[in-house]
């Protein structure tokens, strides 16, 4: 049994972290000291069970960074304004969310760029992913990455992130696969982060 647990660890692993992403998003009082908590135990399971890839230079990490974040950022842009123009309900849910979410002080920016982008990526890309590699072709493995990745915010009642996340997923993904960079994960998905809540929110 600890065997078969051993070399298939997203059986307990996946339980593990949605139940940190729920208790996280439960009580939105303490939402980034939980948020902060269960993203530092699953990056530390991360960096524990996978191998972590740097395969670039840091100025390449920099400059596909920033040309991935501005990618998704007009990708989901546009979603969202399609949505709209379909008046399907997303405009209410989105600026709830980032209302909420919103960093609001430096020490949140401090926790995004150190703690939150990195586990999610070390976790979701360097580990989660490279784990469906094990029973899947990689671009299915990067697609059903994605989608577990995205249903972490219908944990939070936010049901266009899921494909927010999905979408996002896929690219990182994709990236990952092809670059062999975290790094350049992490430049990416902060400057998204970036983008939407500060420098162009929706």
């Amino acid at each position: 049994m600890l065997g078969f647990l051993t070399k298939h660890k997203l059986i307990y692993m996946l339980p593990i972290a949605y139940g940190l992403y729920n208790l996280a998003f439960r009580d939105l009082a303490i939402f980034w000291y939980m948020y902060t908590f269960a993203i530092l135990i699953l990056m530390s399971a991360a960096i524990m069970f996978s191998e972590i890839k740097d395969e670039l230079r840091t100025w390449q990490s920099l400059a596909y960074g920033l040309t991935a974040a501005a990618a998704m950022y007009f990708i989901l842009f546009a979603g969202y304004h399609l949505l709209r123009l379909f008046e399907v309900g997303a405009v209410r849910p989105t600026a709830e969310f980032l209302s909420v979410f919103t960093p609001a002080s430096v020490w949140h920016f401090l926790l995004l760029m150190f703690i939150v982008v990195p586990g999610e990526e070390l976790f979701w890309r360097g580990f989660v992913q490279q784990q469906l590699k094990q029973y899947l072709p990689v671009p299915l493995a990067i697609g059903i990455g994605s989608v577990l990745f995205g249903l972490t915010l219908w944990l939070a009642g936010f049901w266009p992130g899921i494909f927010a996340g999905i979408t996002v997923g896929m690219i990182l993904g994709y990236l990952y696969e092809k670059k062999r960079s975290i790094p350049l994960l992490i430049v990416a998905h902060l400057l998204l982060i970036l983008f939407i809540f500060i420098i162009f929110p929706f």
